[in-house]
C-alpha cells in the first residue's frame, strides 16, 4: 500500500474509533465473505464491521488514545465499531459465534474502558436499551398512578361526605338551622315571638327588694345606772305632788 493510502487508511481508523463509543477486536479466520456479509446484516446499521490492517489499526488507535488493543492486533482481524446500543452489538457477535465458532472476540473498549471476552459476553446478557427505557416508563407511569389515587381519595371521601349531607338536607331542610341532629334543648327557630316576650319580659321586670334586715337588740344599761328619761319622770311626779 502506497504511504498517502496508508495515511488515509490510518485517519479513516482514526476517525471510526472516536466516533464510536464502543469497539470490538474480533478474528474471522475460517469464515467465508458470505458469512461475514451476514455478521454485518445481523450487527445492524448502528455498527461497522471492519476488516483491518494490524500495523495500521495500531497506528490509528494510538492516535485515538485506545490502548485496549494493544498485543492482540495478530491474525486476520477485524473490528466492530458500534454507534448505537453496545449491548445490541454484544449480542449480535455472541449469537453468530454460537452458530460460527470460528469468529473470535478478543477484546474490547467501552467508552475508553478496556473489555475483556468475558466483560463482553456479560454486556451482551444485559438487557437492551429499548427494554430498559420501556421498563423505567412502566415504573414511572405506576408511580403517577399511585400519585393520583393518593390525592383523589380525600377528594373522593370529601365528595362522598358532601352528597350525604345534601341528601340529608333534602330530606330534612331543618338540617341546615340546626334542626334534626342538633341539641333539641336550643330555642326553636320556629318560635322567635315567644323569645322576644321571654326576653322583654325578663328586661322590665324589677330586680327584688332586698330584704330588710334586722336591727340588732338594743344593748341593755349597766345595772345600777339610771336612765335619763327614768329620771325626768320621776322629777316630775314630785314636782306635782
Amino acid at each position: 500500500m502506497a504511504r498517502p493510502d496508508k495515511a488515509a487508511a490510518v485517519a479513516e481508523l482514526t476517525q471510526e474509533f472516536r466516533s464510536s463509543n464502543a469497539a470490538v477486536l474480533t478474528e474471522y479466520r475460517g469464515l467465508s465473505v458470505a458469512q461475514l456479509k451476514e455478521l454485518r446484516r445481523s450487527l445492524g446499521a448502528d455498527v461497522s464491521y471492519a476488516v483491518v490492517k494490524n500495523t495500521l489499526t495500531q497506528i490509528a488507535a494510538k492516535e485515538a488514545g485506545v490502548a485496549a488493543f494493544d498485543g492482540m492486533l495478530q491474525g486476520p482481524s477485524a473490528i466492530a465499531f458500534v454507534k448505537g446500543d453496545p449491548v445490541e452489538a454484544a449480542k449480535g457477535l455472541r449469537d453468530f459465534a454460537k452458530v460460527h465458532p470460528l469468529l473470535v472476540i478478543k477484546g474490547g473498549v467501552l467508552d475508553g474502558k478496556s473489555l475483556s471476552p468475558d466483560e463482553i459476553r456479560t454486556l451482551a446478557d444485559l438487557e437492551s436499551r429499548e427494554v430498559l427505557l420501556s421498563k423505567l416508563a412502566g415504573a414511572l407511569q405506576a408511580s403517577l398512578q399511585n400519585a393520583v389515587s393518593l390525592f383523589a381519595a380525600p377528594l373522593a371521601q370529601t365528595a362522598r361526605v358532601i352528597e350525604a349531607l345534601r341528601q340529608k338536607a333534602e330530606q330534612d331542610p331543618s338540617v341546615l338551622r340546626g334542626g334534626a341532629g342538633a341539641d333539641q334543648t336550643a330555642p326553636s327557630a320556629a318560635q322567635p315571638e315567644e323569645v322576644a316576650a321571654e326576653a322583654s319580659a325578663d328586661e322590665t321586670a324589677e330586680p327584688p327588694a332586698e330584704e330588710a334586715t334586722p336591727e340588732a337588740p338594743a344593748e341593755a344599761a349597766p345595772e345600777g345606772a339610771s336612765a335619763p328619761d327614768a329620771t325626768e319622770a320621776a322629777a316630775e311626779e314630785t314636782t306635782e305632788g
